[in-house]
This record gives C-alpha cells, structure tokens and sequence, in this order.
C-alpha cells in the first residue's frame, strides 16, 4: 500500500479540519449535543477558533472535533491524522518514541497521541473516532495480536471479563 503523506490533510490544519468535516457530516454539521443536522452558525472573529460553531436549538458551541480522539487537544489535526494513518498504515506496531521522531512533536504529546488512539481502536469503546459506534476499516491492521503465551492468556481472561 502507498500512502500519500503528502496529500492537503497532512500538511495544513485547516484543510484536515475541512476533510475531517467532509468525513463526518456528509449531509452538513450535525450538534453533537442535541443532534439537530443543519440547524446551526459559524462563530467567527478574532476570539473564536477556526470551525467553532453554535447549535440554534440547543445554544451550546461545538466543533468536528467534539466526541472524538481529537478533543480538547492543542496538537494540530494534521498531525492527529498522520499519526492515525501511520499507526494504521504500519505492519507493526508504531511506538510513541516513533511517532514523536517522525512527526516533530514532544514525545509526551506523540504517548498522548497514540494512547488515544489506541483507545479508540479498542472495540469496547466504539464511537470515539466520531463514526457514532460504527465500523473503522483499516488496512494492514491487526488487533489483539496476541503473541506470547502470556498476552494470549490475558486477553482471554479479558475476554471472559467482558462476556460474563
């Protein structure tokens, strides 16, 4: 698989920011607090970020990044989606030390980064990309790949966990 890291929403945080709307509202923004599609305003001037929007119905602000990996983070979306892209795109796992070499952040920011992620690829926690609890397809990914005999034993005892 090539992977285009030069493509617009790896380089700039404003085209991620319009691709990741384009991703997640195709039918136009949807409030993530009351759900209300279409009924709402750009926020704009000096002391409103870039993409803040106001709900009509329920008066409250939200962005593309509400209920997602993304929220609440000052790291630059464009480096949110390459560091998902790299950690997916890669055979093995990417480790945060990687991440933080490769995309030019601290590696406190790249273990912030990639804990998230991770969490958000557990299937216990489906929803927090922004899909709303549907299917993430990923190529070349594998989950729980439980090597040793002893990661084996501790995934099925999670497992059990889970079920019962």
């Amino acid at each position: 698989m090539t992977a285009d890291v030069f493509a617009p929403h790896f380089q700039d945080a404003d085209k991620a920011r319009a691709y990741l709307e384009a991703l997640r509202w195709p039918n136009g923004p949807a409030c993530p607090h009351c759900g209300v599609i279409g009924e709402h305003y750009a926020l704009k001037g000096a002391s409103h970020r870039p993409g803040l929007m106001k709900c009509k119905d329920c008066r409250k602000q939200f962005s593309v990044t509400v209920g997602t990996v993304f929220e609440r983070s000052k790291i630059p979306l464009n480096k949110w989606l390459l560091a998902v892209h790299l950690m997916c795109a890669s055979k093995r796992a990417m480790s945060s030390h990687q991440i933080h070499r490769m995309l030019g952040v601290t590696y406190k920011s790249a273990w912030f980064m990639t804990r998230r992620v991770r969490e958000a690829m557990n299937p216990g926690n489906a929803g927090l990309v922004g899909t709303g609890g549907g299917t993430i397809e990923a190529d070349e990914t594998w989950g729980n790949n439980a090597s040793s005999e002893r990661d084996r034993a501790l995934l099925a005892q999670n497992e059990d966990r889970l079920a019962g």
